[in-house]
């Protein structure tokens, strides 16, 4: 088996599991209602949800009506999950959420609130703008977000953009053996397999 951590909202499950479906040797341990053993862990799933909490964010909040729905016990668990994985250079993927906690947890910042990335109301596609050396691609992507990153945290480097407003929505972490965060919902369609197959190549086999 393939153990990896992680902490999954319970909206969020299903897409996770039809995502991962086609990778039986995957045991995701999710830190929302399991206790993550975590030195027997292989690799860290960082996935979408709320907003990070004010006190675990590196910059002033001149309003924290910003802050949507904070979950301060899931902060303390992925930041503290984010400093583990990177001691021990584990394969990373960080989605949506996952990407902001990463870049703040490396000390950089977000854009608290942006226009015309946030799908909740209609779906949403972005096309993207990518640096040439990124080996997958997807032209478009499904947005599903009101904040991102802002001053980049050290070590990230950015692989793609929103073609229209230049929003961050692909960062991936250098000289490490695989860390790669997107700000789009790769778990919510088929087409993103290959980023899940990317990062599970990386993830060695373990006990649990």
């Amino acid at each position: 088996m393939k153990p990896i951590a992680t902490w999954i909202r319970e909206c969020d499950e299903a897409p996770f599991k039809r995502a991962l479906a086609q990778f039986p040797e995957v045991r995701l341990w999710n830190a929302r209602i399991d206790s993550v053993p975590w030195e027997q862990m292989h690799g860290l799933l960082l996935t979408g949800g709320s907003d990070i909490s004010r006190e675990f964010l590196r910059q002033p909040v001149p309003d924290t009506r910003l802050i949507e729905d904070p979950d301060p016990r899931r902060d303390a668990w992925e930041f503290e999950a984010v400093a583990k994985a990177l001691r021990q250079r584990l394969p990373l993927l960080a989605i949506c959420r996952g990407l902001q906690v990463l870049n703040v947890a490396l000390g950089g910042t977000l854009h608290l609130d942006i226009p015309n990335h946030d799908s909740a109301k209609s779906e949403n596609i972005q096309e993207l703008r990518y640096i040439e050396e990124v080996q997958i691609q997807f032209p478009k992507v499904n947005s599903s977000h009101h904040q991102a990153l802002a001053q980049l945290g050290t070590g990230l480097v950015v692989e793609a953009w929103s073609a229209t407003d230049e929003v961050i929505e692909q960062a991936r972490l250098v000289d490490y053996p695989f860390g790669l965060g997107v700000q789009y919902h790769p778990e919510r369609d088929p087409l993103y397999q290959p980023l899940f197959q990317a990062f599970l190549d990386q993830v060695k086999p373990g006990n649990p």
